[in-house]
Protein backbone atom coordinates (compact mmCIF):
# COMPACT_ATOMS: atom_id res chain seq x y z
CA UNK A 1 0.00 0.00 0.00
CA UNK A 2 1.19 3.42 -0.78
CA UNK A 3 1.04 6.76 1.28
CA UNK A 4 -0.63 9.53 -0.78
CA UNK A 5 -0.86 13.30 0.58
CA UNK A 6 -2.52 15.60 -1.44
CA UNK A 7 -2.25 19.92 -2.53
CA UNK A 8 -5.29 21.35 -3.43
CA UNK A 9 -8.01 19.09 -1.68
CA UNK A 10 -11.07 21.29 -1.83
CA UNK A 11 -10.48 21.50 -5.61
CA UNK A 12 -13.28 20.60 -7.98
CA UNK A 13 -11.29 17.97 -9.38
CA UNK A 14 -9.62 16.79 -6.01
CA UNK A 15 -12.64 14.14 -4.96
CA UNK A 16 -11.30 12.09 -8.45
CA UNK A 17 -7.55 12.17 -6.96
CA UNK A 18 -9.12 10.99 -3.79
CA UNK A 19 -11.16 8.19 -5.41
CA UNK A 20 -8.71 6.78 -7.17
CA UNK A 21 -6.10 6.81 -4.72
CA UNK A 22 -8.89 4.69 -2.38
CA UNK A 23 -9.87 2.76 -5.56
CA UNK A 24 -6.18 1.67 -6.48
CA UNK A 25 -5.93 0.45 -2.92
CA UNK A 26 -3.80 3.25 -1.64
CA UNK A 27 -3.99 5.40 1.17
CA UNK A 28 -4.72 9.11 1.65
CA UNK A 29 -2.89 10.07 5.09
CA UNK A 30 -2.81 13.99 4.68
CA UNK A 31 -4.13 16.51 2.93
CA UNK A 32 -4.01 20.86 2.56
CA UNK A 33 -5.73 23.49 0.98
CA UNK A 34 -6.49 27.07 2.35
CA UNK A 35 -10.36 26.37 2.53
CA UNK A 36 -11.95 24.00 4.74
CA UNK A 37 -14.83 22.73 2.55
CA UNK A 38 -13.45 19.22 2.32
CA UNK A 39 -15.64 16.84 3.95
CA UNK A 40 -15.70 14.55 1.11
CA UNK A 41 -12.55 13.15 2.70
CA UNK A 42 -14.62 11.51 5.21
CA UNK A 43 -16.43 9.01 2.38
CA UNK A 44 -12.90 7.93 1.56
CA UNK A 45 -9.92 8.57 4.48
CA UNK A 46 -11.61 10.29 7.49
CA UNK A 47 -8.43 9.62 9.19
CA UNK A 48 -6.39 11.60 6.77
CA UNK A 49 -4.48 14.78 8.64
CA UNK A 50 -5.39 17.91 6.84
CA UNK A 51 -4.21 21.41 6.96
CA UNK A 52 -5.06 24.92 6.15
CA UNK A 53 -1.64 26.88 6.49
CA UNK A 54 0.15 25.40 4.02
CA UNK A 55 3.59 26.18 6.72
CA UNK A 56 1.60 23.05 9.19
CA UNK A 57 1.47 21.11 6.28
CA UNK A 58 5.06 21.66 5.14
CA UNK A 59 6.59 20.45 8.84
CA UNK A 60 3.83 17.75 9.14
CA UNK A 61 5.07 16.20 5.76
CA UNK A 62 8.41 16.32 6.48
CA UNK A 63 8.10 14.66 9.82
CA UNK A 64 6.69 11.99 8.58
CA UNK A 65 9.85 12.18 5.68
CA UNK A 66 12.04 11.16 8.66
CA UNK A 67 9.99 8.59 10.79
CA UNK A 68 8.44 5.25 8.88
CA UNK A 69 5.13 6.52 7.49
CA UNK A 70 7.20 8.73 4.86
CA UNK A 71 4.53 9.64 1.47
CA UNK A 72 5.10 7.78 -1.28
CA UNK A 73 3.26 10.48 -3.68
CA UNK A 74 2.27 13.76 -3.80
CA UNK A 75 -1.41 13.95 -5.83
CA UNK A 76 -1.63 17.73 -6.84
CA UNK A 77 -4.64 19.71 -7.78
CA UNK A 78 -3.75 23.10 -6.76
CA UNK A 79 -4.39 26.42 -9.18
CA UNK A 80 -2.11 25.86 -12.11
CA UNK A 81 0.17 29.03 -11.40
CA UNK A 82 1.48 26.83 -8.07
CA UNK A 83 2.13 23.71 -9.81
CA UNK A 84 5.48 24.22 -10.22
CA UNK A 85 6.00 25.12 -6.90
CA UNK A 86 4.27 22.30 -5.22
CA UNK A 87 5.61 19.77 -7.61
CA UNK A 88 9.36 20.68 -6.41
CA UNK A 89 8.18 20.70 -2.85
CA UNK A 90 6.93 17.14 -3.47
CA UNK A 91 10.41 16.21 -5.07
CA UNK A 92 12.24 17.57 -1.82
CA UNK A 93 10.09 15.53 0.57
CA UNK A 94 11.13 12.49 -1.27
CA UNK A 95 7.86 11.63 -3.07
CA UNK A 96 7.11 11.05 -6.75
CA UNK A 97 4.48 14.04 -7.96
CA UNK A 98 1.17 13.39 -9.82
CA UNK A 99 -0.14 16.69 -11.37
CA UNK A 100 -3.17 18.04 -13.01
CA UNK A 101 -3.03 19.57 -15.90
CA UNK A 102 -1.36 21.72 -17.04
CA UNK A 103 1.84 20.29 -15.23
CA UNK A 104 3.04 24.31 -15.33
CA UNK A 105 2.33 27.25 -17.31
CA UNK A 106 5.86 27.97 -19.55
CA UNK A 107 8.04 25.81 -21.49
CA UNK A 108 10.70 26.01 -19.95
CA UNK A 109 9.68 25.09 -16.53
CA UNK A 110 9.84 21.79 -17.61
CA UNK A 111 13.38 22.22 -18.36
CA UNK A 112 14.14 22.97 -15.20
CA UNK A 113 12.10 20.21 -13.58
CA UNK A 114 13.88 17.49 -15.13
CA UNK A 115 17.38 18.88 -13.46
CA UNK A 116 15.00 18.82 -10.06
CA UNK A 117 14.05 15.49 -11.07
CA UNK A 118 17.78 13.80 -11.45
CA UNK A 119 18.78 16.00 -8.34
CA UNK A 120 15.99 14.02 -6.09
CA UNK A 121 16.00 11.09 -8.14
CA UNK A 122 11.90 11.03 -8.32
CA UNK A 123 9.35 11.39 -11.02
CA UNK A 124 6.90 13.33 -12.28
CA UNK A 125 3.49 12.56 -13.67
CA UNK A 126 0.98 14.56 -15.29
CA UNK A 127 -2.92 13.52 -15.91
CA UNK A 128 -2.98 13.27 -19.77
CA UNK A 129 -6.48 11.26 -19.12
CA UNK A 130 -7.75 12.23 -23.18
CA UNK A 131 -4.74 9.46 -23.88
CA UNK A 132 -6.65 6.62 -21.84
CA UNK A 133 -10.21 7.43 -23.38
CA UNK A 134 -11.14 4.30 -25.29
CA UNK A 135 -12.58 6.60 -28.10
CA UNK A 136 -9.52 8.66 -28.55
CA UNK A 137 -7.18 5.52 -28.64
CA UNK A 138 -9.60 4.20 -31.48
CA UNK A 139 -9.12 7.38 -33.24
CA UNK A 140 -5.58 6.78 -32.78
CA UNK A 141 -5.44 3.25 -34.20
CA UNK A 142 -7.12 4.61 -37.08
CA UNK A 143 -5.15 7.53 -38.15
CA UNK A 144 -1.91 4.93 -37.53
CA UNK A 145 -3.12 2.49 -39.59
CA UNK A 146 -4.43 4.91 -42.16
CA UNK A 147 -2.92 6.64 -45.48
CA UNK A 148 0.62 8.15 -44.37
CA UNK A 149 0.77 10.83 -45.85
CA UNK A 150 -3.03 12.05 -45.47
CA UNK A 151 -4.02 15.76 -43.83
CA UNK A 152 -7.47 15.36 -41.87
CA UNK A 153 -9.29 18.13 -41.52
CA UNK A 154 -10.75 18.26 -38.05
CA UNK A 155 -13.71 20.86 -36.97
CA UNK A 156 -13.19 20.82 -32.62
CA UNK A 157 -15.43 22.71 -30.24
CA UNK A 158 -15.59 22.54 -26.76
CA UNK A 159 -18.22 24.82 -24.89
CA UNK A 160 -18.53 24.60 -21.14
CA UNK A 161 -20.70 26.73 -19.15
CA UNK A 162 -19.35 29.02 -15.90
CA UNK A 163 -21.48 31.49 -13.93
CA UNK A 164 -19.70 34.67 -12.68
CA UNK A 165 -17.69 32.60 -9.80
CA UNK A 166 -15.27 31.87 -12.34
CA UNK A 167 -14.58 35.23 -12.75
CA UNK A 168 -13.49 36.13 -9.13
CA UNK A 169 -11.86 32.98 -8.70
CA UNK A 170 -8.45 32.16 -9.53
CA UNK A 171 -9.59 30.63 -13.35
CA UNK A 172 -10.00 33.87 -14.10
CA UNK A 173 -6.98 35.26 -13.66
CA UNK A 174 -5.03 34.34 -16.72
CA UNK A 175 -1.81 35.58 -14.81
CA UNK A 176 -2.55 32.44 -12.38
CA UNK A 177 -4.68 30.02 -14.68
CA UNK A 178 -2.92 30.70 -18.29
CA UNK A 179 -6.16 32.19 -19.50
CA UNK A 180 -9.10 29.77 -21.26
CA UNK A 181 -7.36 28.19 -23.61
CA UNK A 182 -4.85 26.82 -21.14
CA UNK A 183 -7.31 26.40 -18.06
CA UNK A 184 -10.14 24.03 -20.44
CA UNK A 185 -8.15 23.66 -23.89
CA UNK A 186 -4.60 21.92 -22.75
CA UNK A 187 -6.11 18.37 -22.66
CA UNK A 188 -7.47 18.90 -26.31
CA UNK A 189 -4.34 20.17 -27.97
CA UNK A 190 -2.38 17.10 -26.36
CA UNK A 191 -5.06 14.81 -27.36
CA UNK A 192 -4.12 16.08 -30.79
CA UNK A 193 -0.54 16.65 -30.75
CA UNK A 194 -0.60 12.76 -29.97
CA UNK A 195 -2.33 11.88 -32.78
CA UNK A 196 -1.91 13.83 -35.33
CA UNK A 197 2.12 14.64 -34.32
CA UNK A 198 3.82 17.90 -34.01
CA UNK A 199 2.80 21.59 -34.47
CA UNK A 200 3.68 23.03 -37.69
CA UNK A 201 1.77 25.95 -37.28
CA UNK A 202 -0.31 27.76 -34.31
CA UNK A 203 -2.47 30.90 -35.67
CA UNK A 204 -5.08 32.38 -33.07
CA UNK A 205 -8.51 33.85 -34.59
CA UNK A 206 -9.85 35.24 -30.74
CA UNK A 207 -8.96 34.89 -27.33
CA UNK A 208 -10.98 37.04 -24.81
CA UNK A 209 -11.62 36.78 -20.93
CA UNK A 210 -14.04 33.88 -21.72
CA UNK A 211 -13.84 32.66 -25.62
CA UNK A 212 -10.76 31.81 -27.79
CA UNK A 213 -10.26 30.26 -31.06
CA UNK A 214 -7.75 29.44 -33.61
CA UNK A 215 -6.25 27.01 -36.25
CA UNK A 216 -3.34 24.38 -36.27
CA UNK A 217 -1.21 22.38 -38.48
CA UNK A 218 0.04 19.79 -37.15
CA UNK A 219 1.87 16.80 -39.43
CA UNK A 220 -1.48 14.99 -40.33
CA UNK A 221 -3.90 17.68 -39.71
CA UNK A 222 -5.64 21.27 -40.13
CA UNK A 223 -7.35 21.93 -37.03
CA UNK A 224 -10.02 24.85 -36.37
CA UNK A 225 -10.85 25.08 -32.65
CA UNK A 226 -13.38 27.08 -30.60
CA UNK A 227 -13.17 27.06 -26.68
CA UNK A 228 -15.71 29.03 -24.16
CA UNK A 229 -17.19 29.05 -21.10
CA UNK A 230 -20.19 32.04 -21.92
CA UNK A 231 -23.14 29.82 -21.99
CA UNK A 232 -24.73 31.79 -25.14
CA UNK A 233 -22.33 30.29 -27.22
CA UNK A 234 -24.03 27.39 -27.12
CA UNK A 235 -26.26 26.22 -30.57
CA UNK A 236 -29.29 27.29 -30.04
CA UNK A 237 -30.75 23.88 -30.71
CA UNK A 238 -28.76 22.91 -27.54
CA UNK A 239 -29.84 25.82 -25.33
CA UNK A 240 -33.54 25.10 -25.95
CA UNK A 241 -32.53 21.44 -24.81
CA UNK A 242 -31.61 22.78 -21.58
CA UNK A 243 -27.82 21.85 -22.38
CA UNK A 244 -25.12 23.48 -20.83
CA UNK A 245 -22.60 22.02 -22.51
CA UNK A 246 -21.56 21.27 -26.14
CA UNK A 247 -18.12 18.91 -26.98
CA UNK A 248 -17.86 18.12 -30.91
CA UNK A 249 -14.55 16.36 -33.00
CA UNK A 250 -15.39 16.61 -36.09
CA UNK A 251 -13.15 14.85 -38.35
CA UNK A 252 -13.65 14.74 -42.23
CA UNK A 253 -17.06 15.76 -41.71
CA UNK A 254 -17.15 12.23 -39.15
CA UNK A 255 -18.51 13.08 -35.77
CA UNK A 256 -16.04 11.47 -32.93
CA UNK A 257 -18.76 11.09 -30.07
CA UNK A 258 -16.45 11.09 -26.20
CA UNK A 259 -18.30 12.61 -23.61
CA UNK A 260 -18.92 9.64 -22.18
CA UNK A 261 -15.93 7.89 -20.26
CA UNK A 262 -14.71 10.19 -18.15
CA UNK A 263 -15.73 9.04 -14.94
CA UNK A 264 -13.16 6.38 -14.22
CA UNK A 265 -9.85 7.74 -16.34
CA UNK A 266 -8.33 9.34 -12.98
CA UNK A 267 -8.49 5.81 -11.44
CA UNK A 268 -6.95 4.28 -14.90
CA UNK A 269 -4.11 7.27 -14.51
CA UNK A 270 -3.16 6.05 -11.01
CA UNK A 271 -3.36 2.54 -12.24
CA UNK A 272 -0.65 2.92 -14.98
CA UNK A 273 1.15 5.34 -12.85
CA UNK A 274 1.19 2.83 -10.05
CA UNK A 275 2.62 0.18 -12.88
CA UNK A 276 5.23 1.92 -14.16
CA UNK A 277 3.66 3.47 -17.44
CA UNK A 278 2.53 6.88 -16.38
CA UNK A 279 2.90 9.90 -18.59
CA UNK A 280 5.98 11.98 -17.25
CA UNK A 281 7.56 15.22 -18.46
CA UNK A 282 8.23 14.81 -22.13
CA UNK A 283 4.72 14.04 -22.63
CA UNK A 284 3.63 17.08 -21.26
CA UNK A 285 5.95 19.10 -23.61
CA UNK A 286 3.99 19.70 -26.78
CA UNK A 287 0.53 20.98 -24.96
CA UNK A 288 3.04 23.12 -22.91
CA UNK A 289 4.24 24.84 -25.83
CA UNK A 290 0.85 25.61 -27.66
CA UNK A 291 -0.81 26.83 -24.81
CA UNK A 292 2.54 29.39 -23.94
CA UNK A 293 2.24 30.03 -28.09
CA UNK A 294 -1.71 30.60 -27.94
CA UNK A 295 -1.21 33.17 -24.49
CA UNK A 296 1.57 34.84 -26.92
CA UNK A 297 0.09 35.38 -30.13
CA UNK A 298 -1.85 38.12 -31.33
CA UNK A 299 -5.61 37.39 -32.36
CA UNK A 300 -5.78 37.82 -36.25
CA UNK A 301 -9.97 38.12 -36.09
CA UNK A 302 -12.10 36.56 -38.68
CA UNK A 303 -9.27 36.17 -41.03
CA UNK A 304 -8.29 33.22 -42.97
CA UNK A 305 -9.67 29.39 -41.95
CA UNK A 306 -11.07 29.95 -38.97
CA UNK A 307 -13.95 27.69 -36.78
CA UNK A 308 -17.30 28.49 -38.45
CA UNK A 309 -18.69 28.84 -34.52
CA UNK A 310 -16.66 32.22 -34.48
CA UNK A 311 -18.83 33.97 -36.95
CA UNK A 312 -22.28 33.30 -35.83
CA UNK A 313 -21.06 34.02 -31.98
CA UNK A 314 -18.69 37.26 -33.08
Amino acid sequence: MKKFALIGAAGYIAPRHMKAIKDTGNLLTAAYDKFDSVGIIDSMFPNADFFVEFERFDRHIEKLKRGLNKIDFLSICSPNYLHDAHIRFGLRVGADVICEKPLVLNPWNIDALKEFENEHGKKIYNILQLRLHPAIIALKKKISEGPKDKIYDIDLAYITSRGNWYYTSWKGDASKSGGIATNIGVHFYDMLSWIFGSVKKNVVHLHTHDTAAGYFEFEKAKVRWYLSINSDNIPAHLLAKGLKTYRSLTIEDEEIEFSDGFTELHTLSYQNILNGEGFGLNEAISSIQIVHDIRNSKPLGLVGDFHPLLRTNT
